[in-house]
């Protein structure tokens, strides 16, 4: 997990054939959130959760539920361009909602749930 090290939660938890994710947000291999606003900071975080997917013998095909929190609702159509480029064979259910702020000074927040490769 960029940037994950030391904080006090796991990245993934399986539970039978599901794989719960932490939340996202878009920090680099050097954990700095990436610049240029909501459409990098996406394709971070979906790349980021891929990453950690691929850890735990998933994939971003077997993602059934993702929730976005983002820090400005006025950016849910760019993050919606970035985020439909990641789930090209089935769009997993989803929420979203706006936040007053994420960690670190994020943009966006992503968790997913899948299920894991038998």
């Amino acid at each position: 997990m960029p940037g994950g090290a030391n904080l006090p939660f796991s990245e993934a938890v399986r539970v039978g054939p599901m794989l719960y994710l932490a939340g996202q947000i878009g920090t680099d291999a050097t954990g700095n959130i990436v610049v240029g606003g909501i459409e990098p900071e996406t394709k971070q975080v979906l790349e980021n959760i891929k990453a950690v997917l691929e850890r735990h013998d998933s994939s971003l095909d077997r993602v059934v539920k993702c929730t976005a929190m983002l820090l400005d609702m006025k950016e849910w159509a760019a993050m919606n361009g970035v985020y439909v480029k990641y789930f090209t064979k089935n769009l997993p259910a989803r929420s979203a909602f706006g936040t007053t702020g994420l960690a670190r000074g994020a943009r966006i927040e992503l968790e997913c749930w899948a299920t894991v490769a038998h």
